[in-house]
């Protein structure tokens, strides 16, 4: 057992995973099997996107990488980091033709997709592809994954007697249906992710950026994002251009084509295994009031040594990672367009504080500790979705 599992309290409902489950190699040999991936042989794949290659993502992302690989590696996944890169084995030309229109825009194949988010929406292009061709799970880079995805696979979407057929993050009440593109999972050719993405090929042709996709009349029958509140109309604009994917699938959930045999509502409350978003991929943020540089902080300060006092911060901190680590299936960095209304997260203070979030003793280090070595005893519940009120009635591609 790792010595650091007799220094780090195991929270209640965690227990400890043995090690002949785990893969403990070291980076070097966990690195080498990344960049070498086996070829694809069924659909328990763990699919993750950096455009310039695994070789060049930042030191704490590559650790998120290589929690999944340790963790789910033993028990049949394939993780594998999709890239664009000319000479790379994973670049996504060597799993999908992208000169394919059912599956890429002309600017993707092109590779002049443009504006300043140009990377993001190239991997929001990725993402169902991959998933309708293969299957499995799609994760960003950015996402700490702490509960069994094998184990909750097994119960519900890779399971043949299981009603459940999409699995994500639902940002919202049952009623309010906004699956969160960062955690994504489904067998091949699924129904939703299908219709999803030929509409948002739809909205990027003749585009090489999402800029102004709010305004198309296809969306129509949708709100622009609001975010977490607070910011303003032009903002909310902005947002909704961005997680533009985030849009489409909203609607295709509320969207009824009777000519084309979809019923999203009837499908979602049949089919979605929907975690509610806040806790279960959220909660450092909601902790600490969305205030980055309080979470960089509390995260980076050790814990007690024996025979120390806990300081109030030190609590505080200790009640952050116990809570992620017994009730939060993952953790979602966050990147992007948040930062353009928000000074700094977590993500990025780890970003420009390279190794700080893997210092020894530390609170951030006894996260990175939990997610690999422990596991949760219970699995994250869904929301109980029901029929709701169509959002559109009419065809997919008809405004």
């Amino acid at each position: 057992m790792d010595s650091l599992s007799q220094q780090y309290p195991l929270p209640a409902g965690v227990h400890i995973i043995p090690e002949h489950l785990l893969d403990l190699r070291p980076d070097s040999e966990i690195d080498h099997d990344l960049l070498h991936p086996r070829p694809v042989t069924d659909e328990k794949n763990i699919w993750l996107f950096w455009h310039s290659g695994y070789s060049t993502m930042h030191a704490y992302t590559k650790r998120n990488v290589r929690a999944w690989h340790r963790r789910f590696s033993k028990a049949g996944w394939a993780v594998r980091v999709i890239d664009c890169h000319p000479s790379s084995p994973l670049n996504i030309a060597n799993y999908i033709d992208i000169n394919d229109p059912n599956y890429f825009p002309r600017a993707f194949a092109e590779g002049t997709i443009t504006g300043t988010y140009a990377k993001q929406h190239t991997s929001d292009l990725v993402r169902l592809p991959l998933l309708l061709k293969y299957g499995g799970i799609y994760a960003d880079v950015g996402l700490i994954q702490i509960g069994d995805v094998d184990w909750l696979w097994r119960e519900t979407v890779g399971n043949p007697d299981s009603r459940f057929e999409v699995l994500s993050y639902n940002a919202g009440d049952v009623n309010e249906r906004s699956l969160t593109n960062y955690f994504l999972m489904a067998r091949p050719n699924n129904p939703l992710f299908k219709r999803s993405h030929r509409l948002l090929l739809k909205l990027w042709e003749g585009k090489t950026c999402t800029e102004g996709m709010h305004r198309s009349p296809l969306l129509k029958d949708l709100p622009f994002i609001e975010g977490s509140g607070g910011l303003t109309e032009q903002q909310c604009r902005e947002l909704t251009d961005y997680i533009i994917q985030g849009q489409v699938i909203t609607l295709v959930m509320g969207l009824v084509d009777e000519e084309d045999n979809w019923n999203g509502p009837k499908y979602i409350a049949e089919h979605l295994y929907g975690i509610e978003f806040m806790q279960g991929s959220q909660l450092i943020n909601e902790m600490t009031a969305w205030n980055g540089q309080k979470a960089f902080e509390l995260m980076s300060l050790s814990l007690p040594k024996e025979g120390e006092e806990e300081s109030p911060e030190q609590k505080q901190a200790r009640e952050i990672v116990e809570a992620c680590l017994s009730k939060s299936f993952g953790f979602k960095l966050a990147h992007g367009y948040i930062l353009e209304v928000m000074n700094a997260t977590l993500g990025s203070l780890w970003r420009a504080n390279e190794g700080s979030d893997n210092v020894p003793g530390t609170y951030a280090h006894w996260l990175r500790h939990g997610i690999v070595y422990w596991s949760q005893d219970v699995l994250p519940p869904t929301q109980p979705y029901t029929v709701i009120k169509p959002v559109k009635v009419g065809g997919l591609l008809v405004a």
